[in-house]
């Protein structure tokens, strides 16, 4: 039932389905919750617990309650009420919910901004997401065009078939050890295991030399209108320009007719309170621009708070 809701809702992606909230179940404490009305289900929440507090989730980019696009907004501000007093009387003190970015809904998908503002919920944080909106006209610079014509006359070639287990451990965990003393969010492991969960949705890009040789790649995560970049790397140690430039041009291309936005991640550091200024540069010179995530703070209570809200 839970992913057959996840395959139909408004906010929902493949990240919301059980075999890919369950691959880290061993880093977190499981609440996931389904709301229901006469046996009737109505939403569903992707959640863990952490003591006092419920998260929807950090094992997962985005969050908060999954609903279908029959739904309207008068009942979504009911179910998340009685959502935050059941909390209450479970003795959670704050639900954290990462908001969903509208590049990933096929409707819109905005109650939870409102319900933060009627009652009062903190904004936290605020991520500064990448987006190139394929279906409107956006603009390559002319520098990433110089720049992918030297990868070309370098005889590099894009495998859009790429091998994970390559990337991982030539290209990616080098590269983060060496930067940030830190290894990927998932090992290699856990990615090849969402590989095979996930085939139509995980897909690895890699950018070969004439030789054969891995210099760098992209992990593509596909979920219905939109492609995300959810890891971009190349060996340091390369003195030629217009790998990169030369991979998501690629991409691009590829995918330009199929998809509605191709979302580059995030481009901040420090709970998005600094921008890393040449990556987010580069991004831009691709003809992204950004899109805001907000992260909110809800307090629980015992009695309903929006018997008012209506005139």
């Amino acid at each position: 039932m839970w992913n057959q809701w996840v395959a139909q809702a408004k906010n929902a992606t493949f990240l919301f389905h059980r075999d890919f909230i369950e691959y880290h179940k061993g880093r977190f404490e499981d609440y996931s919750l389904m709301l229901f009305s006469d046996e009737k289900l109505l939403a569903i929440l992707p959640a863990h617990r952490a003591e006092k507090s419920v998260f929807s989730h950090q094992g997962l980019t985005y969050g908060g309650l999954v609903v279908n696009e029959k739904l309207r907004s008068t009942d979504f501000f009911t179910l998340f009420e009685k959502l935050l007093i059941f909390l209450h009387k479970e003795g959670i003190n704050e639900l954290y919910i990462k908001g969903f970015p509208h590049f990933y809904t096929t409707q819109f998908a905005d109650e939870i901004k409102y319900l933060q503002f009627v009652l009062g919920a903190e904004i936290y944080r605020k991520d500064f997401c990448a987006v190139i909106h394929l279906a409107a006209p956006y603009d390559i610079s002319a520098s990433v065009i110089r720049d992918r014509k030297k990868a070309l006359q370098n005889g590099y070639q894009i495998d859009f078939d790429g091998d994970i287990s390559l990337f991982w451990e030539e290209v990616l965990i080098p590269n983060l050890q060496e930067t940030f003393q830190c290894n990927p969010v998932h090992s290699v492991e856990e990615i090849l295991y969402l590989k095979e969960k996930f085939p139509q949705h995980i897909q690895q890009v890699n950018v070969l030399s004439e030789k054969g040789e891995i210099i760098g790649g992209t992990t593509l995560f596909i979920d219905k209108k939109t492609v995300h970049s959810q890891y971009i790397s190349m060996k340091k140690k390369l003195l030629t320009r217009g790998v990169l430039d030369h991979l998501h041009c690629s991409i691009l291309e590829k995918i330009e007719s199929d998809f509605s936005y191709f979302d580059f991640g995030i481009s901040n550091e420090e709970e998005g309170k600094k921008i890393n200024k040449g990556l987010l540069e580069w991004k831009e010179k691709f003809g992204a621009r950004p899109a805001i995530q907000e992260f909110y703070k809800f307090h629980t209570y015992p009695d309903p708070q929006l018997n008012n809200l209506y005139v």
